[in-house]
């Protein structure tokens, strides 16, 4: 993607020429129209009602005849194309107003016309922006990312050219089209009486003078205000980030008051241009109130003289009143030109050429590039910028013969970071080179650096989605399936500079990896993951995701013979208090009340959240009497729940795990309350806010004791109530609870279950599992429930999961690629199992080398060739003495090879 225009107007003329040549030529097609509309009005009084047409004794007068009529320059005279129809008096009225009313659609259908096509335009120009600035972003340099802020960039790409793309569609034709229709009106003026033109005239080179030169200030303000508000938005995303220190340390005070100073400094800016802008507003409705003035004294007095007719007259203040709006939206247009013109510079030095990496070449098959042979790793007068103190790092030169398993012990760990991202291309050495195969590593293309070195570093990145996407990310690099089919779509995407590629084409190469299809890539990312640690936790999250549809249709089956295995298993041992089933003449404890009254799961999620103003259901309890039964037991549940958590801040953990109340909904629930004290009796609006509650509530979570057996005997009763008011059990409603069916909306736990785990016996949770895993593994499901649980979404950044599991995906995401140099930093969460499940072969056939950084000697133990990298004595072989590397401040950094007995020398 290439860089920016230096300039706003080169980017529009460079990417928008054609289309706004083809607006600005409907522009001038429309113009004649304009013109004869401008002069109807004359017509309309001299020839129809002054009857000026009609003189000498004539009763009839021509109607829509076309006369040219030469200047005198041209010789003079006139040429008749068309006689037209002769009308008498009141039909050339008739006709002339209906002649001028077909104009104003005509002249209405152009402005309708030219403005849609100026906004698509606009549109299609802001797309193309957007998609541009995100491409250069994924350009950014290293030091371009430690310099910007995230939060500035998002803000930059989302709101910031906003305006400018809505500019670029008035950029060349607004003007246009502004312009020439004031010069039109101008025009006629003049035609119709000098004076009055002059006077026009002089009053538009007034605004067009006086007022630009008056918001050269403004424009200043408007670009401090700009930067201050980039500022103001960057310091929110630091804070945002920084918030459990600041939490921590009670900052809260200090930056309310930080952020109170900033708002005040942007409320100054905007005090000033709003002073500004509106005495310029001031000037500039004087100036065109003035205008009307001039034209009733100087035209009446022309009139009067018999310079001027009425039907001039008329015309020309009908002409001056299409003549304001025009010039007021050029001023206005000039005006933003220069405040997007401010924004378009400070974007674009935003994303200056400086911080960005050079272009690839990003429509080349990847499949077609050359990869080099990386036969051998070496670095040679290798020097690096310190973290620490910005000085530089010697280091000492290396040959690594390859494939192998390579240990770099370094004790320093941001002198590890820095080598290794200049070993994976993404920093590069002061001085020295580093080569792969003897290849120069900067000179290859990025596509072939990612195909030949795979990095896991010591801060994973992830990205929200499953574990799955966040896995397979590395392998989307060029799509292989078929492009859009959709044409119009396709056509846009290309006349926006867009991609014609979606994410829903096929992006990974299964042949390239030895694969056929999806199922063998899972079933390798499970054998990572699996050796990586994390199968008991695919296998957790796997139980808890919902039993959807399965490619394999004997699942449902094993998951029915699971069941009843577990349930014979535990009525042989006496165990059946473990769990609480799903019976239909059987209230469960562990369900909601909601649950317990649908007796399934109903398809639509979105309607258990607006259940209680459902009027199906309140129909169908009603008719059980349950409403308001259920009511006042929500009552009871709110008056607990505010006596409990009144007085307790928003953000404590009691609200998450116990409440079914939100911290934020709690005044209103305090509010109703008061009410129902007060009146005696509960107002309509409150009682489904009451119902709510006690559709979410469980007994043995909440253990408030509301629910009596006499009530839960009749919430069973009404279950068929329910069920067929809200499309019964074979409708669409409701997934109902079937010990012969498996229900794909619940658990796969609570599906080989059938029921809820009792949570009031102890330990019963573990003992289950452990039951459980046994079915599982003789029915042969374990395999399917770790796939399912690649499904499990990590959240923002990983946050829901630990450290360790998202070392252990990103691990699984660089390894999945096989490539031929694995790279991995050691940021505390690697072991010696871990290391030995890399640096074996097994998993990637032997294609992969190992490049290992750690500060702990006994994980690059087992290595085939160990360097250590650090100051002071570090271990060397006899064969290969320790080699310093200085440092500009006379630190020693050494890094020293040492030759295992089985593996390779470097």
């Amino acid at each position: 993607m290439r860089e920016l225009q230096p300039t706003l107007f080169r980017y529009i003329w460079a990417h928008s020429k054609r289309d706004q040549l083809a607006i600005c030529a409907v522009v001038f097609a429309s113009l004649p129209f304009y013109f004869a509309s401008l002069d109807l009005p004359r017509r309309i009084v001299n020839d129809a009602i002054t009857g000026k047409a009609f003189g000498e004794g004539r009763r009839t007068a021509s109607f829509l005849d076309l006369t040219i009529h030469w200047p005198e320059w041209l010789g003079g005279g006139s040429r008749t194309l068309f006689g037209g129809f002769q009308l008498e008096r009141m039909d050339l009225l008739i006709g002339l107003s209906g002649l001028f009313l077909a104009l104003v659609l005509i002249n209405g259908a152009f402005k309708f016309w030219i403005n849609l096509s100026k906004g698509v335009l606009g549109e299609r120009m802001l797309r193309r922006l957007r998609f541009q600035l995100f491409s250069l972003m994924l350009r950014f340099t290293p030091e371009a990312q430690r310099e910007v802020k995230a939060s500035e960039t998002a803000t930059i790409i989302r709101d910031e050219v906003e305006p400018i793309g809505s500019f670029i569609g008035d950029a060349i034709i607004s003007p246009v089209f502004l312009g020439t229709q004031a010069a039109t009106a101008l025009t006629f003026i003049l035609m119709q009486n000098a004076w009055l033109g002059l006077v026009a005239a002089s009053i538009v080179a007034v605004q067009f003078i006086v007022i630009p030169r008056l918001r050269r200030t403004i424009l200043r303000l408007s670009r401090e205000r700009q930067l201050r508000s980039r500022e103001l938005a960057g310091h929110v995303g630091e804070v945002l980030e920084g918030l459990d220190a600041v939490t921590v340390n009670d900052a809260g005070r200090w930056e309310r008051a930080e952020f109170g100073g900033r708002l005040h400094g942007l409320y100054s800016l905007r005090l000033r241009i709003y002073q500004r802008k509106f005495a310029i507003k001031y000037l500039n409705n004087l100036l065109a109130q003035v205008t009307p003035f001039l034209f009733y004294a100087i035209g009446g007095m022309f009139a009067l003289h018999g310079q001027l007719d009425i039907g001039q007259l008329v015309a020309v203040l009908a002409a001056y009143r299409d003549l304001p709006p025009p010039l007021k939206e050029l001023i206005d247009w000039d005006q933003q030109r220069l405040d997007v013109e401010v924004k378009y510079e400070t974007v674009a030095a935003h994303f200056a050429p400086h911080r960005l990496r050079r272009p690839e070449a990003e429509d080349a098959d990847e499949a077609d590039a050359p990869i080099p042979a990386a036969d051998t790793l070496q670095w040679e007068d290798v020097s690096l910028k310190s973290p620490h103190d910005g000085e530089v790092v010697e280091v000492a030169d290396a040959t690594i013969a390859l494939p192998a398993r390579v240990g770099l012990v370094v004790e320093d760990g941001a002198i590890a970071h820095v080598l290794a991202r200049a070993l994976i291309g993404l920093d590069a050495p002061l001085s020295g080179s580093i080569r792969l195969g003897g290849h120069e590593l900067s000179g290859l293309a990025q596509s072939v650096r990612s195909r030949l070195i795979a990095y896991a570093g010591r801060s994973p990145n992830l990205f929200p989605g499953s574990i799955r996407d966040n896995v397979v990310y590395g392998l989307h690099r060029v799509p292989t399936g078929t492009a859009i089919a959709d044409e119009a779509k396709r056509a846009e995407a290309l006349r926006t500079g867009n991609p014609v590629e979606t994410i829903e084409q096929n992006w990974i190469d299964y042949a390239r990896l030895g694969l056929s299809d999806a199922d063998g890539l899972d079933r390798r990312i499970l054998t990572l993951l699996g050796g990586l640690g994390m199968r008991r936790d695919l296998y957790r999250f796997g139980l808890s995701a919902p039993c959807l549809g399965a490619p394999d249709p004997t699942i449902g089956a094993r998951l029915i013979a699971a069941r009843r295995h577990l349930q014979a298993l535990l009525d042989r041992a006496k165990r059946g208090g473990l769990v609480v089933p799903f019976a239909a003449d059987r209230y469960n404890d562990e369900a909601t009340v909601a649950e317990n009254l649908l007796f399934g799961v109903l398809r639509d999620p979105g309607l258990m959240n607006r259940l209680a103003a459902e009027p199906a259901f309140l129909a169908a309890i009603d008719r059980a009497g349950l409403r308001d039964a259920l009511v006042e037991t929500g009552v009871a549940i709110a008056r607990n729940l505010v006596e409990i958590f009144r007085d307790l801040p928003q953000g404590h953990t009691l609200f998450r795990r116990f409440s079914l109340i939100t911290p934020e909904a709690l005044p209103d629930y305090v509010r109703q309350l008061a009410r129902i004290d007060k009146d005696g009796g509960l107002e309509p609006e409150d009682r489904p806010a009451f119902l709510a509650l006690t559709l979410s509530y469980v007994e043995t979570r909440q253990r408030f004791g509301l629910l009596d057996a006499a009530l839960e005997v009749r919430i069973v009763k009404a279950r068929g109530l329910v069920q067929s008011a809200l499309g019964g059990v074979d409708g669409t409603g409701i997934e109902p609870y079937d010990p012969d069916r498996i229900n794909p909306r619940i658990s796969i736990l609570e599906n080989l279950l059938f029921g809820r785990i009792n949570t009031r016996r102890m330990h019963a949770e573990a003992d289950m599992r452990e039951h459980v895993l046994a079915a599982v593994r003789r029915f042969d499901l374990e395999e399917w429930i770790e796939r399912r649980g690649l499904d499990f979404d990590v959240g923002n950044r990983g946050q829901l999961l630990t450290e360790d599991q998202r070392a252990r995906i990103e691990l699984a995401r660089a390894a999945v690629t096989l490539p031929a140099i694995l790279v991995v930093e050691d940021a505390g969460a690697l072991d010696r199992t871990l290391v030995g499940f890399l640096a074996a072969p097994d998993w990637s056939a032997g294609r992969t080398s190992l490049v290992l950084f750690t500060a702990s000697a006994a994980l690059a133990a087992d290595l085939d060739v160990r360097i250590t990298v650090g100051p002071g004595g570090a271990a060397s072989s006899p064969e290969a003495p320790a080699a310093p590397a200085r440092t500009d401040s006379g630190r020693d950094l050494e890094l020293s090879p040492r030759r295992r007995p089985r593996g390779r020398r470097s």
